[in-house]
């Protein structure tokens, strides 16, 4: 539906129709509701009405997605949406997805800058807030972020807080994590196994998958577990000793670095074990997402560390391929103390900013609050009776008319809030049959999160690609086997010779300060 900009006299007689009738409609956000018509056509906010009419411009990175013919990031329902509900001309640009970054830069360093920036780099936020480039927001949040204060957690504002004045207003990951384990169950059957449990259960049910043909096929052709470049898709067997690469964890009253761990050694020794006997999928180190995906599907691999949405990929997939194959999830291996863990997201997706030049920062916080707030549930799910209905007490999508107006969720995801019951609509909208709440609300259990709440330091824009890039050769090559495990050692030592040490310094500076 295209709303169109109404003329004062018919914003007048609109507003006298709602105040004289009562409207039903589905809320929006974790904070009010927005009303709208069994069409889904959104009404005008009164609140929007009281607030003074500004003018802002946003720049926001709207990821290639197409716009229906005769629409574009100007001219579509879901902005009129956002500006007939906050008294906002809104003036959108999407610079090419593609170098989206390189094109923040170049907006910084004209003489014509937006009244607010959306970015996903945690590193160029922090550079700009430097060069007093940004404005603190402070003041706009406690006026007119009601819903922002109440829908982003503490944990988020620390994040985007320098110096004690917060620099942006952050979208949330709407997930607590990524992975969890998946497994073959017409595959246990036919061996006559249960779940595995614990990491030594696992390892029995990696053995028998590799060498006891659960197919039944009689060919040597399954692997036992099956792994990505880079020492990927193995969160969970990691986390069974309580640690996940690269995250930082508190250790007698520092923190410390987890890929550097005594427990990520023994990690590492019991994934060079399962390769010693030849349980992995021998090409698992050339593995990337489509022949890994490939590999599931076609019926190679029966366990593995499943993206939460794998359900309706590679999963799907085999089970259309070859209608005997049933897949279930497991409990998180429990190792050899009983932890168990995955790799937890952190809290924030991405970063809006106000450049200092802006005069309109308090009409950047009313628009952003309307979105995290009263205005989410449409910009994530679209409008109600076009894009998806209610049926039987769930929520339907059309998933047609998803697609056609999927640009809508660049402007939900812009500050998207923490735990968002319109998450679990969304997912469940998808199919009940592909359990994603229930993969997240596993996730969610065990997921281990960072304690480094703050912005990457320095020393991290000066050495994180290089560690993370000897971190990947370290561990790639013992677990192939062509380095021992004691190389883990030297590999702590390189770690903390070239960059290690002066991050750790300053991690644990701004840990003395927030702990």
């Amino acid at each position: 539906m295209n709303m169109k900009s109404w003329k004062p006299v018919m914003v007048f007689l609109l507003i006298t129709v709602l105040l004289a009738t009562t409207a039903c409609s589905s809320g929006g956000g974790n904070s009010g509701n927005a009303s709208s018509g069994g069409d889904g056509a959104p009404s005008v906010s009164s609140e929007g009405d009281k607030l003074e009419k500004k003018s802002i411009k946003v720049v926001y990175n709207g990821g290639g997605r197409k716009f229906p013919d005769g629409m574009d990031e100007n001219n579509n329902p879901y902005l009129d949406y956002i500006k007939e509900n906050t008294n906002l001309d809104i003036a959108m640009q999407y610079p090419p997805a593609d170098g989206y970054q390189d094109a923040l830069n170049v907006i910084m360093a004209s003489g014509n800058l937006p009244d607010l920036i959306y970015t996903y780099d945690a590193s160029w936020f922090e550079n700009y807030v430097k060069q007093g480039a940004l404005q603190p927001l402070d003041e706009w949040i406690d006026k007119y972020g009601p819903d922002l204060k109440k829908n982003i957690p503490e944990e988020a504002w620390k994040t985007v807080t320098i110096d004690g004045k917060i620099y942006a207003i952050p979208s949330m990951n709407a997930e607590p994590g990524n992975e969890l384990m998946y497994v073959r169950k017409d595959w246990l059957d036919r061996l006559g196994m249960q779940p595995p449990k614990t990491l030594e259960e696992y390892r029995e049910v990696i053995r028998a998958f590799a060498q006891d043909d659960p197919d039944g096929n009689g060919k040597n052709d399954t692997y036992g577990y099956i792994m990505a470049e880079n020492v990927a898709r193995i969160a969970p067997i990691i986390g069974a000793f309580g640690v996940q690469r690269g995250m930082w964890t508190e250790r007698d009253g520092q923190l410390v670095n987890s890929s550097i761990l005594p427990e990520m050694k023994e990690a590492l020794a019991f994934l060079a074990g399962l390769q010693k006997d030849k349980l992995l999928d021998p090409e698992w180190m050339l593995n990337k997402e489509a022949n890994f995906s490939e590999k599931i599907a076609s019926g190679k691999a029966g366990l593995f560390s499943a993206f939460w949405y794998d359900t309706r990929g590679p999963i799907l997939t085999s089970t259309t391929n070859d209608p005997a194959a049933e897949w279930i999830p497991l409990e998180f291996p429990a190792g050899p103390e009983g932890k168990q863990g995955t790799m937890g997201y952190g809290y924030i997706a991405g970063y809006n900013v106000v450049p200092v030049t802006s005069k309109n920062p308090d009409a950047v916080v009313r628009m952003l609050n309307f979105i995290n707030g009263e205005g989410y549930r449409t910009l994530l799910l679209g409008f109600e009776n076009e894009v998806w209905t209610m049926e039987d007490g769930k929520m339907v999508t059309n998933f047609e008319k998803h697609n056609e107006h999927i640009y809508r969720q660049t402007l939900g995801e812009s500050v998207r809030p923490y735990n968002a019951p319109e998450e679990r609509d969304r997912r469940d909208s998808l199919g009940l049959e592909f359990n994603l709440n229930d993969n997240i609300d596993r996730i969610g259990e065990v997921a281990i999160r960072d304690a480094f709440l703050g912005v990457p330091t320095p020393a991290m824009g000066k050495y994180t690609a290089d560690l993370k890039k000897m971190e990947n050769e370290y561990f790639t090559k013992i677990v192939v086997g062509q380095l021992p495990i004691d190389a883990f050692d030297e590999f702590v030592s390189e770690w903390k010779k070239r960059g290690g040490d002066e991050i750790t310094a300053e991690v644990n500076a701004w840990y003395a300060e927030n702990k």
